[in-house]
């Protein structure tokens, strides 16, 4: 069974969002996160330009202590690029995260499971070999990015994040 953290259906959802895109570092990728009929919709353009490449987006800082479960689940619709699912925690410096990678197909809504496991520390796209692995009663924001080092517009719909037992 499947607990709904993060819900689109909730008219308010999408205001918790804030893009963090590559023109932090001299790129011009753009992205941003907004409702639309009850879905999350994290859309943009990467562009390559100025060693760029990245559009993110990350939710307001909140607690989560998932402890109990065995990783989280996403209900999306891709556009056939990869995306990440970004989690924050206080276990690693500042604008490192732990991410996972998924490639959900062009135009479908799916079901992906992300199992603890399949997190990884990572800083500016690189490993962090030394890291801790996830401590899931430790995470305390969400983000969503995308860094497939192509160039042109992505779309992806989310409508609902949440926890799996699987």
């Amino acid at each position: 069974m499947t607990a709904r953290l993060i819900d689109f259906q909730h008219a308010d959802e999408a205001t918790r969002w804030q893009a963090i895109n590559d023109d932090v570092m001299g790129g011009v990728s753009r992205g941003n996160l907004h409702g639309e009929d009850g879905i999350g919709v994290f859309l943009g353009e990467t562009s390559l330009e100025n060693n760029g490449g990245f559009a993110s987006v990350r939710r307001a800082p909140e607690p989560f202590d998932l402890s109990d479960y065995a990783g989280l689940a996403l209900q999306v619709r891709g556009d056939g690029r990869r995306y990440q699912l970004r989690l924050y925690t206080e276990q690693l410096p500042q604008g490192a995260a732990y991410r996972a990678i998924f490639l959900p197909e062009a135009g479908e809504w799916q079901h992906v499971t992300l199992t603890w496991q399949e997190f990884e520390a990572v800083f500016r796209g690189r490993r962090l070999e030394d890291a801790p692995p996830l401590d899931p009663a430790a995470i305390r924001q969400v983000g969503l990015l995308i860094a497939d080092k192509s160039a042109g517009p992505f779309r992806l719909e989310v409508a609902w994040l949440g926890t799996s037992n699987s």
